[in-house]
């Protein structure tokens, strides 16, 4: 079975406008699909306003308790159910969920290192059969970044992770592609830019661009999730704008497209 797990962030979320032009070109985009999501600045803006600062080291939030309550709110709650609901609108069968439900991922609790992340899950397992028999049914999982521990813990997990375990998961018996759809057009040079696409990155690129801080901040756990998924069998990995979308799904280009092994590109 071919399956897509396409990831879009707060960047998409947050603006009307914007979901419902992406929800619009997702209900056309063709075959087996499943639709992750994080929400993170629209959780930064309610925390804020319930006097909770948000904390990021390297891309990722520091979640203490009350940060868990208000991502949980925001991400699982609000946010799912009003694309869910959306979907609907355009003839999707779609199904929210967060990683408890179904038991659909399982994580425990990140290690302290040098870095307390707080309730953040690293994801140990994905239900594989569940997600492949929802997809089957021409159910569309709308999954947040919400995951668990099986013990009764909800743990705020980054959703590009997600997307990439849940499509290494799926890749062990079907062809997988994975899409990361955010609000610039692609891995930028200059990042004020838009027109300093990288096309196409390989580890080498990767290396490179990051010694000399090209690449820095969200950027890099996005990237580090696409090699890791290539590496365990995802057929196709691209980043790019979410209006750009369907152009990718026919191989048009658009966006950087992330590549494992290296190539002689001249």
């Amino acid at each position: 079975m071919n399956i897509s797990i396409i990831k879009i962030g707060g960047n998409v979320i947050d603006f009307p406008e914007k979901l419902d032009e992406f929800l619009y070109l997702f209900s056309r985009f063709p075959g087996k699909k499943i639709l992750v999501h994080g929400g993170g600045i629209m959780a930064s803006k309610f925390g804020e306003n319930l006097g909770v600062m948000p904390q990021m080291v390297d891309g990722r939030r520091i979640t203490d308790k009350d940060t868990l309550d208000i991502v949980t709110m925001v991400y699982a709650g609000l946010i799912n159910k009003q694309i869910v609901a959306k979907l609907q609108s355009l003839k999707q069968n779609a199904l929210g969920m967060t990683g408890a439900d179904g038991n659909l991922i399982r994580s425990t609790k990140r290690p302290v290192k040098t870095i307390d992340y707080g309730f953040v899950g690293d994801i140990q397992e994905v239900n594989v059969d569940l997600i492949t028999y929802l997809v089957s049914e021409n159910i569309i999982p709308v999954v947040s970044a919400i995951t668990h521990d099986k013990k009764g813990q909800l743990l705020n997990t980054n959703a590009d992770s997600i997307a990439s375990k849940m499509a290494t998961a799926l890749a062990v018996k079907h062809d997988v592609k994975l899409y990361f759809c955010f609000d610039k057009p692609g891995v930028l040079i200059d990042e004020k830019n838009e027109n300093s696409i990288v096309p196409l990155i390989n580890e080498d690129i990767y290396a490179e661009l990051r010694k000399e801080e090209v690449i820095h901040s969200g950027m890099i756990p996005k990237l580090d999730n696409a090699f890791a998924a290539l590496h365990k069998g995802v057929n196709h990995v691209w980043i790019g704008k979410a209006e750009n979308l369907l152009l990718a799904a026919k191989g048009k280009l658009s966006g950087t497209t992330i590549e494992k092994h290296r190539y002689d590109l001249f």
